[in-house]
C-alpha cells in the first residue's frame, strides 16, 4: 500500500516550497528521481522539471499553467511521492515521470496573499491574480514558432525533446466542478473520473462555460477542439487556439487537462432539464452586462490616478481583457439575441455554470482594481468602498446563492492525482515509438539545492 513519505499538504505550496520539497524527494531517492532546470522565468525564477524513474515512455505533468490555480504544485509532489513509492507506476509501466513544478512562478508569487488561507471566496478574490492572454504561458497566438515568453518556449523544448505519450496540464476551477478536457478520447475516462468524484465528494460540472461547444465524451470529459489561431475572446472564453496542448500532437502525444475545483458547487453536477431555461439565461446575461458596466465606470475614475509603471500594466491587461470579453459573452447567453451563435441543449448544470462564469469574470476585475488602489496606498478616485462592497456582495452569492464550499487542499489534491493516474493508464495504449528522454547522464549530478539558484 503507497504511504506518503512527505507530510501531505493541508494547504498550497508556494513557488519556494514546492522547490524545497521537490529537493528532499531527490535527495531521499537520488537514484530514482532527480531535477533539472529547464529554463527560466521573466523574473528570473528557475523552472525546475522533477524526473522519476528510468522508462523509455515519457509522460509529463505541467503544474501551475494558470498563476491563481495552485492545486497543481501540490498534486505533482503528490504523484512523485506515489511513483516513487509504486514500482508498478516505473518500472511496471517502462515510464518515466516528468513534473514541472511551476509554468508560471512569477504569478504564484503574486498570489501569495491567499496561499496560506484562510480559505474565504473574499480574501481569494482580493489577492488574486492571473496575467493578460498574452501572458499567460500555455496560449501560442502566433503559433509555436512566434512564442517569446521564456515559460512557453522552455515547455514547447521539453514537450519536443521528451515526445511524450501523455501530457496532463494541471489546472483549477475557483468556484464549481471539477471535468477533464482531452486531445484524444480515452475510452473510460468519465466512468473512473465518476468513480473518484463520488468517492471523494467533487461535483463534476457537466457544462463547463468554456466547452459549451465542444464535443462530450462523458459527463465532464470534453474533447479539444482544433485550435483556431488569433482570436483573443476565444482564447479568454472557450481556449480554443493554439497552445501547448496541442503543439505535441505531432508526436502522438495525448494531452489532458484536469480541472480540480477549489470551492464546490453541487448544482454544477444537474443534468436535469431546467423549468425555464430562457429565464435564467436573461438573468445571468443582463446580471453580467449591469455588473460589467459597474466595473467600467470604477475603472474610468481610477485610471486617471494610475502611475504609469510597469506593475500597473500587469494588473490592467487582464482587466481590459475581461471587460472586453463581457459584453460578447452577455450576447452570446441572452435568448432575446438571435443574430449569434445559437446555443445547444442546457441543462440545470450548464445554466449554473454560465451563472458562476458571468460572476467570476466581475469578481476577478473588481479583485484586480482593488489590488490597483490598495497597492497605490491611497484612493483618490474614492473607489476603494465601492469594490469593498461589490466584491462582499458577489462572494455572498457566490457562497449563499449558488451554495459554493470550500473543499480542502487535500482532497483537491487527492482528486486530480487519482484523475492523471486514470488518464496514465489509459493512455498507455497511444504510446509513441519516439517517446524518449532527452536527458543525458541521468544522475551524472547531484541536484541543485533550491536556495543557491
Amino acid at each position: 500500500m503507497w504511504r506518503c513519505a512527505l507530510p501531505p499538504l493541508l494547504r498550497y505550496p508556494t513557488v519556494d516550497e514546492l522547490g524545497a520539497r521537490a529537493a528532499a524527494l531527490v535527495a531521499r531517492r537520488p537514484r530514482d528521481a532527480r531535477l533539472r532546470r529547464v529554463g527560466t522565468s521573466r523574473a528570473g525564477t528557475p523552472l525546475w522539471l522533477l524526473s522519476v524513474g528510468h522508462g523509455s515512455r515519457q509522460a509529463l505533468v505541467v503544474a501551475g499553467p494558470h498563476a491563481n490555480e495552485p492545486v497543481g504544485g501540490a498534486t505533482v509532489l503528490r504523484l512523485a511521492d506515489r511513483v516513487l513509492a509504486d514500482p508498478r507506476l516505473r518500472e511496471g509501466a517502462d515510464a518515466t515521470w516528468n513534473m514541472l513544478l511551476c509554468l508560471d512562478p512569477d504569478g504564484l508569487r503574486r498570489n501569495e496573499g491567499w496561499l496560506h488561507g484562510p480559505y474565504t471566496l473574499g480574501r481569494y478574490f482580493r489577492n488574486f491574480f492571473r496575467p493578460g492572454f498574452l501572458e499567460q504561458p500555455e496560449w501560442l497566438p502566433d503559433g509555436a514558432d512566434g512564442a517569446v515568453l521564456p515559460e512557453t518556449r522552455a515547455l514547447l523544448d521539453v514537450q519536443d525533446e521528451l515526445r511524450p505519450f501523455l501530457q496532463c496540464s494541471l489546472h483549477g476551477v475557483d468556484v464549481g466542478g471539477g471535468f477533464v478536457e482531452l486531445t484524444h478520447e480515452l475510452d473510460g475516462l468519465a466512468r473512473r473520473v465518476a468513480h473518484t468524484a463520488a468517492r471523494l465528494g467533487i461535483p463534476r460540472e457537466i457544462g463547463a462555460y468554456d466547452t459549451l461547444y465542444w464535443p462530450g465524451l462523458g459527463p465532464a470529459v470534453y474533447r479539444i477542439p482544433r485550435p483556431r489561431r488569433g482570436d483573443l475572446a476565444a482564447a479568454i472564453t472557450e481556449a480554443a487556439v493554439e497552445s501547448t496542448w496541442f503543439h505535441p500532437y505531432r508526436h502522438g502525444t495525448v494531452t489532458a487537462v484536469v480541472e480540480a475545483p477549489m470551492w464546490g458547487v453541487p448544482a454544477v453536477a444537474d443534468g436535469e432539464p431546467p423549468a425555464d431555461a430562457a429565464a435564467v439565461l436573461r438573468t445571468v446575461s443582463h446580471t453580467l452586462r449591469h455588473d460589467a458596466r459597474q466595473l467600467e465606470r470604477l475603472l474610468e475614475r481610477l485610471r486617471p490616478h494610475l502611475p504609469a509603471e510597469p506593475d500597473t500594466a500587469r494588473l490592467l491587461a487582464p482587466v481590459d481583457d475581461y471587460l472586453l470579453v463581457c459584453p460578447g459573452l452577455a450576447d452570446a447567453w441572452d435568448p432575446d439575441i438571435t443574430d449569434g451563435r445559437p446555443l445547444p441543449p442546457l441543462s440545470t448544470g450548464h445554466l449554473a455554470a454560465l451563472r458562476i462564469a458571468g460572476r467570476r469574470l466581475a469578481l476577478r476585475t473588481a479583485g484586480l482594481l482593488h489590488q490597483l488602489v490598495t497597492g497605490a496606498g491611497s484612493d483618490p478616485a474614492g473607489v476603494l468602498p465601492e469594490l469593498d462592497r461589490l466584491v462582499d456582495a458577489w462572494c455572498a452569492d457566490y457562497r449563499d446563492g449558488c451554495g459554493a464550499r470550500w473543499i480542502p487542499v487535500a482532497r483537491q489534491v487527492e482528486y486530480q492525482a487519482r484523475v492523471v493516474l486514470a488518464t496514465f493508464e489509459l493512455a498507455g495504449r497511444y504510446a509513441p515509438a519516439g517517446s524518449r528522454s532527452g536527458e543525458s547522464g541521468w544522475n551524472a549530478g547531484a541536484a541543485v539545492p533550491m536556495h543557491r539558484e
